[in-house]
């Protein structure tokens, strides 16, 4: 995605084979609100990470990459990859997962 199309962007990415409700499912599982605020979660009320709740208005993830769908399942993936030193870590998340956990994200405006 280019600057020019993230600032055009008129509603949500479509996250290939993303399902947003199993998304919601698997945040609540790997306990991503410990961290950080989503909305629509119960309990995710953390303040370690950044808020969630606007991730899908979003131009970048982590401060500098460009926020698209496959560079938030990456990220979902493996932080630590993408942005070395970052404090989120790694948690096991599958490419499938992630993909989920992108399309509820992307709900989030």
């Amino acid at each position: 995605m280019s600057l020019i199309g993230a600032c055009d962007r008129t509603g949500p990415p479509t996250v290939a084979g993303g399902d947003a409700a199993q998304g919601k499912t698997l945040l609540t599982q790997y306990q991503c609100g410990a961290c950080h605020r989503i909305g629509g979660l119960p309990g995710a009320r953390g303040n370690t990470g950044p808020s969630l709740e606007s991730l899908g208005r979003s131009s970048y993830l982590a401060g500098r990459i460009p926020n698209d769908p496959e560079a938030l399942v990456r990220w979902i993936m493996d932080p630590p990859a993408m942005k070395p030193g970052t404090l989120m870590p790694a948690m096991g998340v599958s490419a499938g997962e992630a993909r989920h956990m992108a399309a509820y994200l992307y709900t989030r405006q």
